[in-house]
């Protein structure tokens, strides 16, 4: 395989008169994490259909680990890993057991290959996966993509639901699997968990690419420190943002970004100017950018605004 795990140019898909995909352009460098932002209906879950193709493009190229997903789909389909395959009515092993008749492999060599997933994951082989936590559950999942060895594996969400101890058991697990070599394409609502994981992100917005880069490099093309503020309701929002050019509104989360350097000077003539006008914020602090004002500056969206 090249360099490019994934490469993407010009991508379209329509559904009727409704375009979801607008001439996407991406390159997935191999053995890297490439995550995808966007809010709800930005055409994440399209753009990742398509390339493992579960659904035919419309317009632009697609290859995947050196395939043209339109002309080769079955050799991207035996490169590729895609999550969302248990079956909660059998047991971890016999779902791993399915995934190894599916893919052929000969009796000896699946065996061994269920045990060394059982043990590395530390998953319980012979109870129902309906009794599964939430945590075990997930890694059974990851476990039946990486029954054939696959090149490139695509993970939807895979924390969602998960405590703060089983979403790094997890992380751990992804960057081992990029050690070995394999390239991870992640969807995620959780913006730390791209900002510790990906190599790379790009953010979709209403089907259009609006930002591509290393997580640094993305931070840094917004101002610096900025004063969070949120309010009760909107009308105080409203009132806060005409006070203070510059700043930010996010209505659907009734919070307001104001530039300033941090410093305690700035931070009381904010204060007695909210005092002078009679506005209370509902809660006060201090922020360097991250991906959240990544994403709100880019979409005027972030995940505080997003359902879980």
């Amino acid at each position: 395989m090249s360099d490019s795990a994934i490469a993407v140019s010009g991508l379209r898909k329509t559904y009727g008169d409704k375009v979801v995909l607008d001439g996407i352009d991406l390159d997935v460098r191999a053995g890297t994490i490439f995550a995808l932002l966007g809010p709800n209906g930005a055409g994440k879950t399209t753009t990742v259909n398509v390339l493992s193709t579960v659904l035919k493009a419309d317009g632009g190229s697609v290859r995947v680990a050196g395939h043209d997903v339109a002309t080769e789909a079955e050799a991207v389909r035996a490169a590729i890993g895609v999550t969302g395959q248990v079956d909660e009515l059998l047991t971890g092993q016999e779902n791993l057991q399915l995934v190894v008749d599916r893919h052929g492999i000969p009796a000896e060599d699946g065996k061994l290959a269920i045990a060394g997933l059982l043990e590395r994951l530390e998953l319980v082989a012979h109870k129902p996966v309906s009794t599964y936590s939430s945590g075990m559950r997930r890694k059974l999942d990851l476990a039946m993509t990486l029954v054939g060895n696959p090149e490139i594996i695509f993970l939807d969400e895979p924390t969602t639901g998960l405590d703060p101890r089983s979403r790094r058991t997890m992380w751990s697990i992804i960057r081992d699997l990029v050690a070995d070599g394999v390239t991870i394409f992640l969807t995620t609502q959780y913006l730390e968990e791209a900002d510790q994981l990906a190599d790379r992100i790009a953010v979709l917005d209403q089907g259009r690419l609006v930002a591509q880069g290393t997580p640094d490099e993305l931070k840094r093309q917004l101002p610096g420190t900025h004063v969070r503020l949120r309010f009760t309701n909107i009308s105080r929002l409203d009132a806060a943002a005409r006070l203070f050019p510059g700043s930010t509104p996010d209505r659907a989360a009734l919070i307001l970004r104001v530039p300033s350097d941090g410093g305690t000077k700035s931070l009381r003539a904010l204060l007695d100017t909210l005092d002078e006008y009679a506005i209370s914020a509902d809660e006060f602090s201090v922020h360097t950018p991250d991906l959240d004002d990544v994403l709100l500056a880019l979409t005027g969206h972030t995940t505080e605004a997003l359902p879980k």
